[in-house]
């Protein structure tokens, strides 16, 4: 009878330990859906929507932003491409400090990347045009 009770004991916690872990997975490692948001006079926000219904954001300011572009690297045998922010080095205007990685959850194909990069390019273009105010 010990043995059935210890047993049981041992289910119930294997159990409760999958719930629990579950639970942590979706709130925090399982993005639903991210997005981006380009706003030429002000910045980039990055979100990503969990399962769980959370939302992670993040703002950049456009002064902050060197260049969108499209990266590649090898994975597994297969060459995979991402979108990225390059962000302005603020000791030298000319290099860049950090690379931000775009739409890492959801993989979105290269075709897809090509028309959002577009997109961004377009914006950023813009406000090299517009006039600088002092």
């Amino acid at each position: 009878l010990g043995s059935v009770l210890q047993n049981s004991m041992v289910l119930s916690a294997a159990i409760f330990i999958t719930l629990i872990g579950l639970i942590v997975y979706l709130h925090f490692v399982k993005v639903d859906q991210e997005s981006l948001l380009i706003i030429g006079s002000l910045g980039i926000q990055v979100t990503s929507s969990y399962a769980s219904g959370k939302e992670s954001t993040t703002f950049i300011e456009m002064s902050q932003v060197k260049d969108v572009v499209i990266n590649e690297a090898i994975h597994m045998q297969k060459v995979i491409y991402y979108l990225c922010i390059l962000i302005r080095d603020p000791q030298d205007p000319q290099g860049v400090s950090e690379v931000v990685p775009l739409f890492q959850s959801s993989k979105p194909r290269l075709d897809c990347l090509v028309e959002v990069y577009k997109s961004c390019q377009e914006i950023l273009d813009q406000r090299e045009m517009a006039p600088h105010s002092s």
